[in-house]
């Protein structure tokens, strides 16, 4: 497809069509080949779901508004870096985007038309944003090989914060646990696979309910990059709605810059991940994305001023990383490979760039991990 028949408005999956089934119906089988060609052409998706409760979001942002409000002294106990900071906090100025030092990403990059580039990190420091990772997987029947990427939690200690923490991690963390599943199966369908494909391996998963936060006290002018331009090493993820704009994504890696817009409602953001890309043969890229402060950000900072000033101005991802089990075997499959070959062609043909040809080795979910959090300085 060339670029510019790419919408500015991502595709809208309805997953209430897919969970009231049944799963060979005609309506089913072609909503999840919409959401298979979605990822194919975006390498992100909206997601509706209607179990989703926009109250549960806003009790969470709530929650880590106030968490990150904390002094620096406060959050430094939750760090956990001997674990590679897999759990707990990892604070702002710590996480690099591997596209600043990236040949393959850099030439992404100058492939897109000047007007379509992200920001330019070239110079750019790590990433003035803070992160908590909350385990929310099923504890492995075997002895992982990966202990450190597998931990149990952190649970902060301030009594504030404490007293709702587990509570409302786990609830909204289950609401996109549930949600993303659901899709996993939805694109294995879609892609003309058995329902499980991805479901199981991804059973005993490392899944993190990962919220991001941007003190937009500090870093809230205009065209200051809060992550940098970069793609995530797991399988899928998902996101509820910000209260704040300012993240930026790319058709098939190369194409539009596309200013995320969530609908109001039950909806959701989902994206493709390395490991979605490495086990489909490059037939499904992980998708680029960037956060910004832009004017948008600052009429949202503006507004919030107004309506409750006082609330921290902090911006809140909140985000979830559905991962494959850490001990699974990482391989494409060969189905997959020749239709990513096809598609690679015909965006050849068509004269676009599609970055440069992989080759997708097999390895073990958690070799592939400790590979990308090097890359991005979490791990020594």
């Amino acid at each position: 497809m060339a670029s510019q028949d790419i919408s500015q408005d991502l595709p809208v999956i309805n997953l209430d069509i897919f969970l009231a089934g049944p799963s060979d119906s005609d309506a089913v089988i072609e909503e999840c080949k919409k959401a298979a060609n979605a990822l194919i052409t975006y390498g992100a998706l909206v997601l509706k779901d209607s179990r989703v409760a926009e109250d549960d979001n806003s009790s969470f942002l709530d929650l880590m508004e106030d968490y990150f409000n904390q002094p620096i002294d406060e959050l430094k106990k939750d760090e956990r870096p001997e674990l590679s900071y897999q759990i707990g906090v990892t604070l702002e100025n710590t996480e690099k985007p591997k596209c600043a030092v990236d040949e393959p990403c850099l030439r992404i990059i100058e492939a897109l038309e000047p007007s379509e580039r992200p920001l330019d990190i070239s110079a750019h420091s790590p990433d003035p944003k803070c992160r908590f990772f909350w385990k929310m997987s099923e504890k492995p029947p075997y002895e992982t090989a990966y202990p450190a990427l597998n931990a149990a939690n952190v649970v902060p200690q301030a009594e504030f914060i404490k007293k709702n923490w587990t509570f409302t991690m786990e609830k909204w963390g289950t609401s996109m646990k549930d949600a993303v599943s659901a899709l996993a199966d939805m694109v294995a369908i879609g892609l003309g696979l058995p329902a499980q494909t991805f479901r199981d391996p991804g059973r005993y998963g490392p899944h993190l309910l990962a919220p991001t936060a941007s003190d937009l006290s500090k870093y809230g002018k205009k065209d200051t990059i809060l992550a940098g331009f970069h793609s995530d090493l797991n399988f899928l993820t998902i996101h509820g709605r910000s209260r704040y704009p300012g993240l930026n994504i790319w058709a098939r890696n190369t194409g539009k810059r596309i200013p995320v817009r969530i609908p109001e409602g039950s909806n959701l953001l989902v994206q493709a991940g390395k490991q979605l890309e490495h086990i489909t043969g490059g037939l499904i890229k992980a998708g680029f994305h960037e956060v910004v402060v832009n004017e948008q950000t600052i009429q949202a900072i503006e507004r919030r001023k107004v309506e409750y000033p006082d609330r921290p101005f902090i911006r809140i991802s909140s985000t979830f990383f559905w991962h494959l089990s850490s001990d699974y075997d990482l391989a494409p499959i060969s189905s997959l490979v020749a239709k990513a070959a096809e598609l690679r062609s015909e965006k050849l043909g068509d004269g676009q760039s599609d970055g440069d040809e992989v080759c997708y080795e097999p390895m073990k979910v958690g070799e592939f991990v400790r590979n990308e959090l090097k890359h991005i300085a979490l791990m020594a």
